[in-house]
């Protein structure tokens, strides 16, 4: 019963960070629009790139045309939904740590990670979710292989979970600013590594290929779960791709812990 209680009591408050944001976008109508105008390039050039390969391949990864599509419009609805969710959060927390502006979060009555990872909802960018979603269903209603309803149902979760995990890749990047006090961490590194979850993975061999899937798992923001979509159902990726993301979920965690012992308060 509590457990239902602390879950509703974090909903509520994620629904007032939600609300704000909204009412705080709606001043700023000019930077709304230019977000608007900036991600749909994004999309643009991201349908353009591979439209172009294909003219000079049949096939990439394994891939057909149609079937790369719905690997793009995969990666691009995840990129929107941390981008709107979790973005800005990641954005500001080196600046609260250096300048000891954490204490305020960790004073509050509810988990400090749950606080600076979710407080700023992107308003500006829901639109461009939207824009995504229409990507994906324009590209699943163009597919022309047959599939079962469940298939694109797990596939969305899928991308969900994809978002969580580019969510917690950037964060165990940012984590490291608790001792190194400069700059953005290894953020710049993982912005150069992003584009690994923009390529499908059976590009990749080898050892590079192994990373994506464990290590640093890019791969399985998108084009894994688009192997569940496109190829016959295969369950022992589900079971993969949950056991990565539960075990990453749990050393970040541990490693954000780590970090707060040794965070510097602005009162010490």
């Amino acid at each position: 019963m509590r457990a239902i209680k602390n879950t509703l009591r974090y909903i509520r408050l994620y629904y007032y960070f939600v609300r704000f944001s909204f009412m705080r976008a709606m001043e700023f109508r000019v930077d709304f629009t230019f977000r608007i105008f900036m991600d749909v390039i994004y999309y643009a050039v991201n349908i353009a790139l591979y439209k172009i390969i294909f003219l000079h391949t049949e096939q990439l990864g394994g891939w057909s045309e149609n079937e790369a599509l719905i690997f793009v419009a995969g990666y691009l609805l995840a990129d929107s939904i941390y981008m709107t969710v979790f973005a800005n959060n990641l954005w500001w927390l080196p600046y609260f740590i250096n300048r000891g502006d954490l204490d305020y979060y960790l004073v509050r009555p509810v988990s400090s990670l749950f606080f600076l990872s979710l407080r700023d909802f992107a308003a500006n960018s829901t639109i461009n979710i939207l824009a995504a979603v229409g990507i994906f269903a324009w590209a699943t209603l163009t597919y022309q292989n047959h599939f079962y309803w469940y298939q694109l149902i797990v596939y969305i979760v899928l991308i969900f979970n994809g978002a969580f995990l580019f969510f917690l890749i950037s964060l165990a990047s940012l984590i490291p600013v608790f001792w190194i006090h400069g700059g953005r961490g290894l953020q710049s590194l993982v912005w150069s590594l992003q584009r690994f979850m923009e390529r499908p993975d059976r590009i990749f061999y080898g050892w590079v290929r192994r990373i994506l899937v464990s290590v640093l798992p890019f791969a399985l923001i998108a084009s894994v779960p688009a192997h569940f979509f496109l190829d016959q159902p295969d369950w022992t990726l589900i079971v993969h791709i949950s056991a990565v993301s539960t075990g990453l979920f749990l050393l970040v965690y541990w490693f954000w812990r780590r970090g707060l012992r040794a965070y510097s308060s602005a009162s010490s």
